[in-house]
């Protein structure tokens, strides 16, 4: 494991990494108005091998140290997370009310996935 750290500090940073790079694949085209439908779908393909190439590690690592629901959980919660960052920084969108509302019951349903 690399710099022999925690399990869960590796697998939530690498988590982290790989849904910067999954979101901006998502979503990042949808600033660049310029871009065909395939020349979107090109680039994010190549930005979500990056995506893959930190998901992969970080469930293999996390494995074994929280289970497979558990790892679908985290990577929710980082996914929500790394969202709303990116909605309102990069796109420029705001989030309401409701949104949190939204985002907190499904942060509160993780609670539930972890309290065995």
């Amino acid at each position: 494991m690399p710099f022999h750290l925690p399990v869960p500090l590796v697998t939530v940073l690498l988590l982290i990494g790989s849904n910067i790079f999954m979101t901006y694949a998502w979503y990042g085209h949808l600033r660049h108005h310029s871009l065909t439908f395939i020349g979107a779908i090109i680039i994010s393909w190549g930005i979500a091998f990056f995506e893959y190439c930190l998901q992969v590690p970080a469930n293999r690592i996390g494995y074994g140290y929280f289970s497979a629901a558990e790892l679908k959980t985290i990577q929710e919660v980082v996914s929500l997370t790394v969202f709303g960052l990116f909605s309102t920084i990069y796109l420029g969108e705001s989030l309401s009310w409701n949104h949190a509302v939204g985002f907190g019951l499904i942060v509160a349903g993780a609670f539930f996935v972890f309290k065995g």
